[in-house]
């Protein structure tokens, strides 16, 4: 929802009475059952306008009302709150916050919402990251966790400055623990080594280092795309397959990049119009979620345990960390993770990249348990 139309929407609200906390259910219902393509949104309008006319004591039930909502409903409730909150303040009346600090504290809740129900409760209470924020190192939302995070780097900064070298050092450790950004990884990696302290940020972000590599396979005038070849049906270490020029077999490689970068063009030679395969069997403890992280700055799909997870068609638009994802389910024992990666026929110098980097981590960014198997045959040994 545009700033504009809340301001509008908040002008309106000002037009009618207030109404109660008790009210307020079906109107969170009808604005959760709004559609695609502007379905419901007629009725999640008036809803919203009753609902924006409730006294503060509703916030909290309008921020429940997020949790498993979809964001187009969210988009609508966010603005309600906003709604609420300034028309109060700007009345001289005051916010819940007893009850907006109890919602925060419930990590079950919608991330969103909690972010809201923080940012407005630190706007009355400047205190409030002083209780909250040091038991959100491990916040599943990922705003609240960076917050806390940047509070222990900065205690981190002041004792290194202050010469306290041990302190400094459990203080970086500490944030190291629930950073998940990379420019906050980053910038405490590069204090610690200043400490003698080596950070292995492959392992910290779950990026997986080794693989086996096929490649190339013929990508001239985009037909590769499309063109499922031999490793799409299953993986055989051993098989010899037809390339786009001459036989192409698997080639183990490891890359020493400490974000989990493969440079094809070196592993597995330059080639333009060409389809790679890049293939990894991982050994999980347990069946759970798992996002398949992927950054390239080429044409790229996922695959899992044979099933295609994600595919984007683009190329040279910029590689970054996580920029596709694929969602999907590790199973407990051995998981083939298969990487179709796809490089054009530009001829641009800055068109030359074919790289790729692939992490597992769950919502948070955090890696999830996995080993590399050392495999030859499918199958493994």
């Amino acid at each position: 929802m545009t700033n504009r139309l809340v301001l509008t929407l908040l002008a309106l609200s000002l037009m009618m009475p207030f109404a109660r906390a008790a009210d307020i259910s079906p109107l969170i219902a009808r604005i959760r059952a709004v559609g695609r393509e502007g379905s419901g949104n007629a009725e999640a309008a008036q809803a919203w306008r009753e609902l924006a006319q409730s006294d503060a004591s509703a916030l909290p039930a309008i921020l429940a009302g997020f949790d498993n909502a979809d964001a187009r409903a969210v988009n609508w409730l966010r603005g309600a709150v906003d709604a609420i909150a300034e028309r109060e303040l700007a009345a001289g009346k005051k916010l819940p916050a007893e009850e907006l600090e109890a919602f925060i504290k419930q990590s079950q809740h919608h991330g969103s919402a909690r972010r809201l129900a923080y940012e407005w409760l630190v706007r009355v209470d400047p205190k409030a990251p002083d209780r909250l924020l040091p038991d959100m190192l491990q916040d599943p939302n990922v705003e609240l966790r960076r917050d806390a995070v940047a509070r222990v780097i900065k205690d981190a900064d002041r004792a290194l400055a202050a010469g306290n070298k041990a302190d400094a050092e459990a203080a970086f450790r500490k944030a190291l623990a629930g950073a998940r950004d990379r420019d906050q990884v980053d910038a405490v990696a590069k204090q610690l080594k200043t400490l003698g302290v080596s950070v292995d940020l492959a392992a910290h972000f779950g990026f997986i280092k080794s693989w086996q590599l096929a490649g190339p396979f013929d990508h001239v005038g985009g037909v590769g795309w499309t063109k499922d070849y031999p490793p799409e049906h299953g993986v055989d270490l051993t098989a010899t397959y037809p390339g786009k020029k001459d036989a192409v077999k698997w080639l183990a490689h490891t890359t020493g990049d400490a974000y989990g970068t493969v440079d094809l063009n070196k592993a597995i030679g330059k080639n333009m119009g060409a389809v790679a395969y890049a293939f990894a069997a991982v050994v999980s403890p347990t069946e759970r979620p798992v996002e398949i992280r992927v950054g390239t700055t080429n044409a790229v799909k996922i695959f899992l345990n044979g099933k295609l997870l994600f595919a984007r068609e683009e190329y040279h638009h910029g590689m970054k960390m996580d920029q596709h994802v694929g969602f999907g389910t590790l199973k407990a024992g051995r998981n083939e993770i298969l990487i179709k990666i796809c490089q054009n026929e530009q001829t641009d110098t800055w068109a030359q990249n074919w790289s790729f980097q692939c992490r597992l981590c769950d919502a948070v960014g955090s890696p999830v348990p996995f080993v590399v198997a050392n495999e030859t045959t499918t199958g493994g040994k």
